[in-house]
């Protein structure tokens, strides 16, 4: 059993907002051991553990939030955090989002690579799968089964001429995270732009920090034939790191999103019992089972 870890000094980041289109700075810091990933937002009180009970929304991107004081897009450092086994940070949001960096993780386990690790007095407590749990509808879905690791089969299967069917197993040890996943770019549709910069979404969406599909092409160069499904999998790992605890299961998905993966983690949570004193109840499902569509443009990221 391996102990749990934090990084050795504070480091900075500083970057426009996917959605909010606004500056943001982040400073991540070492915490204690059982301390979890921790967020607090510059002139708020209030503090944001990276817990299911903390989701206030999943549709567009992960929303965390605590007595009104909000953080928003989180999954991607979530996942950096996750992939190079760091337990416990305390990150501070000068802000509402965390930056958009260039749409992936990179930048992140980049930033979080420059400030060390240590490890710690206290063991990880990983979270044993031990019978199957699953959620979602015929078409879009995601199981977890009983496995001796930490495992993720992903099946993306679009209509769209660019993306098509693609798919992915592996198990996401931190080299192939680093090499294989971290570098994969959120994306979106450049005919639903318009609409969600008219709804107050995508407001820093930009060819320099997301896929950006056209009719039938990509607009910039993908990084990897098949990276749509690549940053699936980092989405789900950075949500999957919600539970605080390291998972051991097989994560099988097909078409999944940010509302359905937050649905898993849910059902995982509330099987386990990983309420802590102090947080909400954790709430059966943030977005309706209707929303749990294919979103346009970003939100189906």
């Amino acid at each position: 059993m391996s102990y749990q870890q934090t990084t050795k000094k504070p480091v900075t980041f500083e970057g426009i907002g996917l959605h909010s289109g606004k500056l943001t700075k982040i400073v991540l810091s070492p915490a204690p051991a059982d301390s979890g990933i921790v967020f607090r937002v510059v002139g708020h009180q209030a503090r944001i553990p990276a817990l299911p009970g903390s989701v206030v929304d999943s549709h567009y991107a992960t929303t965390l939030g605590v007595n009104g004081t909000r953080v928003h897009t989180v999954e991607h450092l979530m996942a950096a955090a996750a992939g190079l086994g760091l337990d416990n940070l305390d990150v501070r949001v000068d802000g509402i989002e965390v930056p958009a960096a260039d749409g992936s993780a990179q930048p992140f386990v980049s930033l979080l690579r420059s400030a060390g690790r240590i490890a710690l007095t206290a063991r990880r407590r990983p979270l044993v799968i031990v019978r199957p749990i699953r959620v979602g509808t015929d078409s879009r879905w995601l199981q977890v089964l009983p496995s001796d690791s930490f495992r993720i089969s992903y099946t993306l299967d679009s209509s769209h001429p660019a993306v098509g069917m693609q798919a992915i197993s592996c198990e996401p040890t931190e080299k192939l995270f680093v090499e294989e996943l971290a570098p994969a770019r959120t994306y979106g549709f450049l005919k639903d732009v318009e609409t969600l910069r008219k709804n107050g979404l995508a407001q820093g969406g930009s060819l320099e920090n997301a896929i950006v599909v056209g009719k039938r092409n990509v607009l910039n160069e993908l990084r990897y034939r098949d990276e749509f499904v690549r940053h699936k999998t980092l989405d789900l790992i950075g949500h999957l790191a919600l539970l605080g605890r390291p998972l051991v299961g097989h994560v099988i998905a097909r078409n999944a999103g940010h509302a359905l993966n937050y649905e898993l983690v849910s059902a995982l949570a509330q099987a386990h019992g990983l309420d802590r004193p102090g947080l909400r109840a954790v709430p059966k499902l943030v977005a309706r089972t209707a929303d749990l569509a294919p979103a346009p443009g970003f939100a189906a990221l």
